[in-house]
């Protein structure tokens, strides 16, 4: 199924790390936007992608309405990386591997969240379930703010697996759990980590969260009981990302 991305930053981000990725780019004529549509005309030539001009209603159109500010393109199906390749490469960073793993996301908000602040903060990918949780969409890829495209990720068919298979690497696994027995200072990231954050609703499978080796609860002093999940898995990765910081 095609795909449409829209905005000048989205746009230009995917034309400079993915533009393989990249079926058609649709450019306004309107003179108001002829700046935006300029750039991204000339990065299309550079990058050997096809361009077509299209009215305002066509934009609007393939933007469902939203904020094309005269710019848009179409995605071919979206690529994933391979889980292996990812893995090995994250454990080839020694102490600064880290990963997130992400079961059962089905906002595409927060997983663009997600993956900005992953990439914002140091991690080599991203893991998610092929089934029941949303994958590359162009709304993830909006709400990145660009980062989706420079981060790798990987769809597996068993997350469970998947944490054994990056345990033997040496990954040590941290959960988002409200239920946690510490605080997330409370872990020593020295090692290769795996975060690991559950739905918005549900949380962390048990299967999954049994298996995980610490379970961290971020401390409430406010009357709201739990974060978004996307905040969640940001403060946790900022943990990380402080420990590893200041050990330097």
């Amino acid at each position: 199924m095609s795909q449409h991305i829209y905005g000048v930053h989205p746009v230009l981000e995917v034309l400079r790390f993915m533009p393989q990725e990249v079926e058609v780019v649709f450019v306004s004529g309107d003179r108001a936007e002829r700046n935006a549509s300029d750039e991204v005309s000339a990065l299309c030539r550079a990058k050997n992608v096809r361009v077509e001009r299209s009215s305002k209603r066509e934009l609007a159109q393939l933007s469902e309405g939203g904020v094309h500010q005269g710019v848009a393109l179409r995605l071919r199906a979206p690529s994933y990386a391979d889980f292996d390749a990812l893995a090995q490469g994250a454990a080839a960073q020694g102490k600064d591997g880290l990963l997130l793993m992400l079961d059962g996301i089905e906002d595409p908000h927060n997983l663009g969240a997600l993956c900005r602040s992953a990439s914002a903060l140091g991690a080599q990918g991203v893991i998610i379930a092929k089934d029941r949780a949303v994958g590359i969409t162009p709304t993830a890829i909006k709400s990145s703010a660009g980062a989706l495209p420079l981060l790798p990720m990987a769809r597996v068919t068993n997350l469970s697996r998947a944490l054994e298979a990056l345990r033997a690497l040496g990954f040590w696994s941290v959960a988002a759990d409200m239920s946690g027995d510490r605080p997330p200072e409370g872990v020593d990231y020295s090692t290769p980590t795996l975060v690991v954050v559950g739905s918005e609703g549900k949380g962390i499978r048990k299967s999954l969260l049994d298996k995980c080796d610490f379970r961290v609860r971020i401390p409430m002093v406010g009357p709201i009981a739990s974060l978004n999940a996307s905040v969640a898995g940001a403060v946790l990765m900022a943990e990380v990302a402080r420990q590893r910081r200041q050990k330097r």
